[in-house]
Parts: structure tokens; C-alpha cells; sequence
């Protein structure tokens, strides 16, 4: 028996991701997401009846032969990313809609009393309120005269069970710089569109936090990283920062930011140019789980701009590649490990077209870059094609703490 998926289903699903949506609801919504179902349907015409579209959306291939690794990937790429790509893009659609026409509100509310800055440093976890973010500097650990780094994670991370907060946290000890993680884990473990929701208040209560931080902290030395949702939370405090102090975040990088329910100019903007002095992106599962489109004033593409990571089979392991790559760039002699050169695609830098202007991805990138960057990466760590095996065993104890 043939199953198909239906408007219907995707709407079932949307009303799965917020049960505060309801039929009538979807009455309001229905015309619109009709719509998005007829593009769909004409994409999936045009795919089945011109082989060569398949070819093109599976793969970025740079020569007229392919490789066994390109026939691989571009199969995997057709089989396992793009059935996600057009679900994604559809529920994308239909959640931005509804957010537009306010049939969706967040059910649990941020409260600022409760969120606070975590200090990661000696191995040490101590946290202060966001509203007493000046009395850090009471603390033995925190040093005012180095840089700091604040991370916000995804969508259901905890900041005392995450595994990307524990790899930053153990990279920047390594390399001797203060690593602050931002704790807004209660209201991003909710259902995902009412953490989605939150994402402009929760970077309002953050950009509080920073305006109390500047008193013992010069701007210039503040960085803000985000993975998916935090990403968007992460730009929402440097666009309150700005209103709050007239000053600007020198930086806010945003890795893999989230793609779901957000459209620049739509009820949810999320992270973009001019958050910040300068912000730069790294995309590793473009359109499904993950922004595709440029966002930033540097846009890297590890990989390509395709749904599944290099080594990835599922859409999971490739919204974690971003923070990833980024990890690794971390340790000290991992900076050079990710050139990328600025191009249109992937094709072009694999056929030697764009090798005139290239630039370093991860931690210490130029903030003077614009435009998009592409690069080749492996499977497996290290990710990066200018790192070594030899590097990474010797960082694998660098930083690290014996109890946890």
C-alpha cells in the first residue's frame, strides 16, 4: 500500500511541534500553505521529469568525471538529504506563516531572575545571575584582562549536560582565554516553537547581562557565539545591545543557525548582518535544520552547500558539524585549519576558479572579510584539511578536567 505526505500531515506535524495550534487555526493559515504544497508539487515534477536537476540539487561536482566518493555522496545527498530538504522547507513556510498571523504563542515565558552567566574556567563551574554580571570579577578565576567568550546552544541543550559547552569549554581552557555559557537551557527545551518564540526576549535578558558585564569588561573584548536557536538568541542581544548602550559587539559568530520559522523581515528575523561590527556564519546542513542562505558578513560552507556533512548520514549529525569545525579551530595551531576560499560554489573552488581570495575559518577569522567562502573539509577529525593527526593527539589532553 502506497503512503503519501500530505498538506494535511504537514500541518498535523506542525500542530505536533505546538499543540496550541488548533483546526481552526489552520483554516486561517490553510491558503498560504496550499500554496507551498503547489510549489512542492512542481518541484518534484521538474525532479522527476529532468534527471539532470536531480544530479545538480544532489551534488557540487567540480569535474566531468566523478569519483566514487562523488557518487557516493551525491546518492547520499538524493536518498537521505533532499526528502528532508523539502519537508523542511515546507514546514518552514507554513510555521513562518502562522507566527505572521499570531496563532502561535510561547507557552512558557523567560524569567531573568532565573538565567544566569556560567564561568568555565581551572575546571571550575560558577555561575552569577545575568543582573550581576559586574560582580564576576570578584571571582579568583575570572581574569577582566582577556577576552571573553559567551556560548548560547541550540534547541534542547542543557548548559550543565551539553557535550558542545564541555568541547568549547575544554578548548578554551587549552588555549588560555575565559569562556563564559549563557544559561537560557529552561527556555529552549521547550517545544521548539515556543523556544523559537523566545529567542528575542531571552537576547534582551542577555543584553541586560552584557550591560552590567561592560563595566569591568571592555566591549571590545566580548565575542558572542550561538549554535542553532542560539544563534538567533545571540543576534537578538547584540541588535538590544546596540539600543541599550549605543555600542556595537565587536563579534557574533553563528553557527549553523537554526532555519525553521525564521525569515529575515518575518515575525522572527534571527541572527543577520549588523548584529554586530562583524558577523560570520558557518552553515554544515543547509535548509533543513539549518539556514541556507547567506546571513552574515562572512558565510562559510563547509562542505558545500548541501543538507548532510561530509561524513554525515543523518540531518542531527550534520546541525552539529558547525559548532564542530568550530571547536577545532579553538586549540592553539588549529587557526589555519579550515581555508576557504570565496566563491559561488563549492564546483568552482574544487576546479581552481576561485583561489585569489581566500580566508581562515573558525575562531580566528579576519573580521574584515565579506561575501561566501567554500572549502573542502574530512569526514572525520580533523576536520579541517590543514590540520594533522599528529596535532590532534597531542590537544587531546590539553585543557581537559579530571571530573567531568
Amino acid at each position: 500500500m502506497k503512503k503519501f505526505v500530505t498538506l494535511r500531515s504537514i500541518l498535523m506535524l506542525l500542530a505536533f511541534m505546538n499543540p496550541s495550534l488548533s483546526f481552526t487555526n489552520f483554516d486561517d493559515i490553510f491558503g498560504s500553505a496550499a500554496k507551498v504544497g503547489g510549489f512542492i508539487a512542481k518541484d518534484l515534477a521538474n525532479l522527476v521529469s529532468n534527471p539532470k536537476v536531480v544530479l545538480d540539487k544532489a551534488t557540487d561536482v567540480g569535474t566531468s568525471l566523478l569519483s566514487p566518493a562523488k557518487i557516493f555522496d551525491a546518492s547520499k545527498q538524493l536518498i537521505a538529504g533532499l526528502p528532508f530538504e523539502v519537508l523542511a522547507s515546507a514546514i518552514h513556510a507554513i510555521c513562518s506563516q502562522a507566527l505572521s498571523s499570531n496563532v502561535i504563542q510561547p507557552k512558557i515565558l523567560p524569567d531573568i531572575d532565573q538565567m544566569q552567566f556560567q564561568l568555565r574556567a581551572q575546571c571550575k563551574r560558577q555561575s552569577i545571575p545575568l543582573l550581576r554580571a559586574n560582580e564576576m570579577w570578584k571571582m579568583a578565576e575570572f581574569d577582566p584582562s582577556k577576552k571573553v567568550v559567551i556560548l548560547a546552544t541550540g534547541w534542547s541543550t542543557s548548559i550543565n549536560d551539553s557535550v558542545s559547552i564541555d568541547v568549547f569549554a575544554k578548548a578554551f581552557r587549552c588555549r588560555g582565554d575565559i569562556n563564559f555559557a549563557v544559561d537560557v537551557a529552561r527556555y529552549v527545551d521547550t517545544l521548539y516553537t515556543w523556544s523559537a518564540l523566545n529567542t528575542d526576549i531571552l537576547g534582551k535578558y542577555i543584553a541586560e547581562g552584557l550591560k552590567f558585564l561592560i563595566d569591568v569588561v571592555p566591549v571590545k573584548n566580548i565575542h558572542l557565539i550561538g549554535h542553532s536557536l542560539g544563534a538567533h538568541i545571540m543576534g537578538a542581544a547584540g541588535r538590544q545591545f546596540q539600543e541599550m548602550t549605543h555600542l556595537r559587539i565587536p563579534r557574533i559568530t553563528g553557527l549553523d543557525p537554526a532555519n525553521p520559522c525564521f525569515n529575515e523581515g518575518d515575525a522572527l528575523s534571527g541572527l543577520m548582518r549588523g548584529d554586530a561590527d562583524f558577523v560570520d556564519i558557518i552553515h554544515s546542513n543547509s535548509n533543513v535544520l539549518g539556514k541556507g542562505q547567506p546571513m552574515g558578513d562572512a558565510d562559510f560552507y563547509p562542505g558545500g552547500l548541501k543538507p548532510l556533512a561530509d561524513g554525515c548520514l543523518t540531518v542531527a549529525c550534520s546541525h552539529e558539524r558547525a559548532w564542530q569545525y568550530f571547536a577545532e579551530t579553538i586549540y592553539p595551531d588549529n587557526e589555519r585549519n579550515f581555508e576557504a576560499y570565496r566563491c559561488s560554489s563549492l564546483a568552482g573552488v574544487e576546479k581552481g576558479e576561485c583561489r585569489f581570495q581566500s580566508a581562515f575559518m573558525g575562531y580566528a577569522v579576519a573580521n574584515d572579510i565579506k561575501g561566501n567562502y567554500f572549502m573542502m573539509v574530512n569526514e572525520n577529525p580533523p576536520y579541517g584539511l590543514g590540520g594533522s593527526a599528529r596535532s590532534a593527539a597531542v590537544q587531546e589532553n590539553c585543557g581537559a578536567c579530571p571530573y567531568y
